[in-house]
């Protein structure tokens, strides 16, 4: 249980210079990939979004919830 907690707190801490709101390519910035990536990512679901007009933002809670959960489920 620690050793999530300070995850969170690291991830919290990564994020901390970015917006509320993340445009795809600060997302991919942080995760270290490409935006074709990125946008695979938002189109297969794996990372949670909301699209404004022709735009995705990405919320930092969204990205957290990834990076906590969704990063180890798509590596089974």
């Amino acid at each position: 249980m620690n050793e999530r907690l300070s995850q969170e707190k690291t991830y919290r801490i990564m994020l901390r210079n970015y917006p509320d709101m993340l445009d795809i390519k600060q997302m991919c910035e942080i995760l270290g990939i490409s935006t074709k990536t990125g946008y695979a990512l938002i189109q297969e679901k794996k990372i949670e979004s909301l699209k404004v007009g022709r735009a995705y933002r990405i919320p930092k809670p969204f990205l957290l919830s990834y990076l906590q959960f969704g990063a180890n489920q798509n590596e089974k």
